[in-house]
């Protein structure tokens, strides 16, 4: 005899393995799979490991139908941002030529910190303008104790 309460019991310990919107689907599958197992079974008692194990095999089925399937997601797909309007997904996408403002702050607490001359110093460097070889000891000196922080 079919015991639909333990198959429905083992399928809602499996349901939240499946994407949010399949998850009555998956529930529904595992209950039928159990119930056709069963079925076949014949006189032999179906455990409970068994049903887990069965259960196991439908949702390994459903990610495998899901990875064969590949839903192609397009770019021009709208979104919804969290905040109750809806954008394009291609605009979530970061842009490499945008400042991080983070990185940006962290940069300038950085230089509020160094000593005034190694501020000019990078300074020469990025207008392109030579260095004299004051500068560059002591460019190679600040390097050293830098190098030796990160060992």
């Amino acid at each position: 005899m079919l015991d639909w309460d333990k198959y429905s019991a083992v399928a809602d310990r499996f349901q939240h393995k499946a994407r949010f919107e399949d998850r009555g689907d998956l529930r529904h599958n595992i209950i039928i799979r159990l119930a056709e197992v069963a079925q076949r079974n014949g006189h032999k008692p179906f455990t409970e490991g068994a049903m887990v194990r069965v259960a196991s095999y439908v949702v390994m089925e459903y990610w495998h139908t899901e990875k064969r399937n590949g839903k192609i997601i397009s770019l021009n797909s709208k979104i919804d941002d969290g905040e109750g309007d809806t954008i394009e997904l291609i605009d979530t996408i970061a842009d490499d030529n945008a400042i991080d403002l983070e990185a940006w702050v962290d940069a300038r607490v950085w230089l509020l910190g160094c000593p005034k001359r190694l501020v000019g110093i990078a300074h020469k460097r990025a207008s392109g303008i030579a260095l004299d070889n004051a500068d560059k000891l002591y460019l190679g000196k600040w390097r050293k104790k830098a190098q030796k922080r990160l060992l």
